[in-house]
């Protein structure tokens, strides 16, 4: 199994997208600043606010990138919302 996973940080007020088989692992690494150079580094205190179960991990990546290529604030708060519009994606994947 693999996960898809959005994460927020207020201090900052913005979305992280990513994908992992271990979201919970994954947050402590991120709001530990674990990876230098990433985004997540700007801030410490990054919550999980979707996290979708996936079959596979090509399917968390495509979801992952779908969502990054949209470079939409309003696209990932209507996700937030409503993660059914993940699912309608899927089903749409080529």
């Amino acid at each position: 199994m693999h996960y898809l996973y959005i994460l927020y940080s207020e201090k900052i007020s913005r979305y992280y997208i990513g994908e992992s088989p271990d979201i919970v692992n994954r947050l402590e690494q991120h709001n530990a600043h674990y990876f230098k150079k990433s985004f997540t580094k700007a801030a410490d205190d990054w919550q999980i606010v979707v996290s979708m179960q996936l079959n596979s991990r090509k399917d968390a990546i495509y979801l992952e990138k779908f969502i990054k290529r949209m470079k939409s604030k309003t696209f990932i708060q209507k996700i937030v919302k409503d993660t059914d519009i993940l699912l309608d994606i899927l089903s749409k994947k080529p």
